[in-house]
This record gives structure tokens, sequence and C-alpha cells, in this order.
């Protein structure tokens, strides 16, 4: 299967279309990659794999329209998102992706139900509605008896498992994900790649992660390794 092979019959998510981002240093021009091509489609799952420093990160950015490709084109859901203007981007991104990363960023001061109720609330949904959604979500996470607690009184894995809740409570089409597994154990990091794989199946939403974790990358899917700028499919 070649990175950009469609999923047969299932609409695309993520078309990313001869992607290149550089930066200036000075009179230098650093290429980060160049003439990216990708295709995600809906209940897939991509792992993308590298070096440190290779890019992926900022890959994972242009995707969820938190950076700008210096050329090429890049649509979710058929929506060229560089083309909106940030406040359209940010209600887009709202309403379209979930993001979870290495650091679960929840807010301290907030229970786990709270913090998971929080995009539907700034998506401006009804706090009854984000409640009852937040619930559902956090019981399917398996933290049903934890709706209270806060991050401080939440394991690694549980935290992270909050995150993945808030990343799918406004039903996202794709989540993206930034070494979700970096700070667990081995077993905690199972515990998750098993609740990614039933959530993709029960809800058709894909999922591209950015991963050092080679065993993870490989037990989820299609693997992509981002190398000198380019993006290879491995075998």
């Amino acid at each position: 299967m070649s990175n950009t092979e469609q999923s047969a019959g299932k609409p695309l998510v993520i078309d990313c279309r001869q992607v290149t981002r550089t930066y200036s240093e000075g009179p230098e021009v650093l290429t980060i990659f160049s003439d990216i091509s990708l295709e995600v489609s809906a209940g897939e799952t991509v792992a993308i794999v590298g070096s440190s420093g290779a890019g992926k990160t900022t890959l994972l950015n242009l995707l969820g329209g938190l950076d700008r490709p210096s050329s090429g084109q890049i649509h979710i859901c058929g929506e060229d998102i560089h083309r909106l203007s940030e406040a359209g981007r940010a209600r887009f991104r709202n309403g379209h992706l979930g993001f979870v990363y290495q650091f679960h960023h929840l807010l301290p001061e907030f229970s786990a139900l709270e913090n998971v109720m929080m995009p539907c609330a700034l998506g401006g949904q009804p706090l009854a509605t984000a409640k009852a959604k937040a619930e559902s979500l956090l019981v399917k996470v398996g933290l049903g008896e934890r709706l209270r607690h806060k991050p401080s009184e939440l394991s690694g894995g549980e935290r992270q498992r909050v995150a993945i809740a808030r990343a799918l409570v406004n039903e996202p089409d794709c989540v993206l994900m930034d070494e979700p597994t970096g700070n667990l154990d081995e077993h905690t990091g199972e515990g998750i790649r098993a609740l990614i794989e039933d959530l993709r199946d029960q809800s058709g939403i894909a999922f591209v992660m950015v991963t050092h974790d080679m065993k993870m990358a490989r037990s989820l899917g299609r693997v992509l390794r981002l190398e000198q700028g380019r993006l290879i499919q491995e075998a």
C-alpha cells in the first residue's frame, strides 16, 4: 500500500497534497520536509515514526491547522483549512479534530468530567449536553468511577484516558496524537493502544499518531516513516 492509498469505500478525512515546510534562519532556508502527500480515510489508524528532529510534530501541527505549510494544500473533510481565517480554523478544529499530546495538558483545578466538558462548552453547547457527553465518554474509557477526581488524583494512564475522552467529546472526524504513550510504562501504554483500537472500531474516527514506539505503531495499522524530508511507507 502506498502512503496515499485510500481505504476502499471510505471517505477521505485527510488529503495532504505536496506539502513543504521551510523555515528561514538568517540568510539560510531550512527545509523540514518537501512535497509530502498523505491520505487518511475514516476509521483508519496511521502511525508516523522517525528520528527526533525529523519533523513529525511539525507535520502533525500542519494537519491540525496549528501551523501553515510553506507550499501545498491540506484538506480536512474536504475543507482547505489554510484558506480559513485564524478564527475559522479554531472553529473548524473544535468541530472536526481532536488532539492528544505526550503531556496530557489537563487543567489541574478542574475535575476529569469538567476537563472533558471543556471543548463542548467552548463550542457553545449547553452545559447539560456537554456533561452528558463527557460522562458517557469517561465511562467508555473506563473512568466512570473517577468523574469528580482532579488530575493530581489520577494515575498517568488515567490522565491520558481523560485526555483521549476530551479529544473525542465533540465527535471529531480525526484525532491527532503526539507521543500519547511517551510518558507511560509499557503495561499502561498497552492499555492505551487497546483503547484506541476499540474507539476506532466503534466510532469510525481516524487516528494519526506520531510515536517512537515501533511496537505501538505496528500494532495499530499503516506505518509511515518521516526520513530526510520524505514520508516513506514502512514494510
